[in-house]
């Protein structure tokens, strides 16, 4: 697809600049980033970057047949994290080994290992000017974290796109609408402490009555129904990937919700892109979900302090907030 042809002064097209986007991380869900990538033809060039270098490798190989086998224009090349520098965008898929012992708020149980994966990067990729979309979990946490410790300017998590679309999924089957009809949000926090924005929920533009906890209990029991049927969740967080980079590559205009600095720290918000620039625009709030938005700052605010702390006992280079 590459970037929009820019204008001549003469008013002709001009060729469009190559397009290199960048995915760190070679697990499933770097995987399903990657495939998507290819089949999308958003790009000219993908590069990955593993801290397994044989991995990068041979994901690169495999997308490469993907290419061949598809006709797209995207050529895949395995190479080291500094040379990401040279891609208009980066995503994160990158994930430490660990074992999660959490039943619920399960997202929170790989803080600490994650967090020492991000900080590594951030300092790999220190002030990297291009645009940084965050996958690892939790996603907010870890998109504050690199985007304090790496000084990049334009860093966004994901995971609110991802439930946003599981909410007007899961409430187009309870009413019987297409999924296009339902117009609404999740915001904050991704995971367990979610804030469903029902008040300002649509139907064919209509207000409706939504059945909140019959929502959030299919939003927090989705993910690990599909973990326990294969392992990982891939595909829905490539889409939101896919869907967020168009927006924030100035490829689309839209509106996305990704975690981004937002009152005092980094939550979930609906973010209206237009010419790739991003701003924020929350819908308006009852006052329960206000007290919900409160309590996942508060909540992430609280952990994200812990991390630092943790991750500056560990090395001297990261900085606290």
């Amino acid at each position: 697809m590459g970037r929009r042809p820019e204008r001549c002064p003469g008013g002709g097209l001009m060729t469009p600049p190559e397009l290199c986007i960048g995915v760190v991380g070679a697990g499933a869900v770097g995987q399903a980033v990657g495939a998507t990538l290819i089949l999308a033809g958003l790009c000219d060039q993908l590069l990955i970057a593993s801290r397994v270098v044989e991995q990068a490798a041979a994901l690169a190989a495999d997308l490469d047949d993907m290419r061949s086998a598809t006709g797209s224009p995207v050529v895949p090349y395995a190479v080291e994290v500094r040379r990401l520098w040279d891609c208009d965008a980066v995503v994160i898929a990158a994930r430490a080994q660990f074992t999660n012992p959490r039943s619920s708020d399960i997202r929170m149980g790989g803080l600490h290992a994650n967090a020492r994966v991000i900080a590594g990067l951030a300092r790999e990729l220190s002030h990297y000017t291009g645009t940084v979309l965050m996958v690892t979990n939790p996603v907010d946490l870890m998109t504050r974290l690199f985007a304090e410790q790496s000084g990049c300017p334009r860093v966004f998590g994901i995971g609110s796109s991802l439930d946003t679309a599981r909410y007007r999924h899961t409430l187009a089957r309870l009413m019987n609408v297409p999924v296009d009809a339902v117009q609404g949000h999740v915001v904050g926090e991704h995971g367990d402490n979610a804030v469903v924005c029902a008040s300002s929920t649509t139907v064919h533009g209509r207000p409706v009555t939504v059945p909140v906890e019959q929502i959030r209990e299919e939003l927090a029991l989705r993910p690990g129904r599909i973990n326990a049927g294969i392992g990982r969740t891939r595909s829905g967080p490539a889409g939101a990937v896919v869907s967020a980079l168009r927006m924030s590559l100035g490829l689309a205009d839209g509106l996305a919700e990704l975690s981004t600095l937002y009152w005092g720290g980094y939550l979930g918000v609906p973010l209206r892109f237009s010419g790739g620039l991003p701003r924020p625009c929350m819908p308006p709030l009852d006052e329960d979900e206000q007290r919900q938005l409160h309590l996942a700052r508060n909540k992430l605010r609280t952990a994200y302090q812990a991390v630092c702390d943790a991750l500056s006992n560990c090395s001297p280079t990261v900085r606290n907030p």
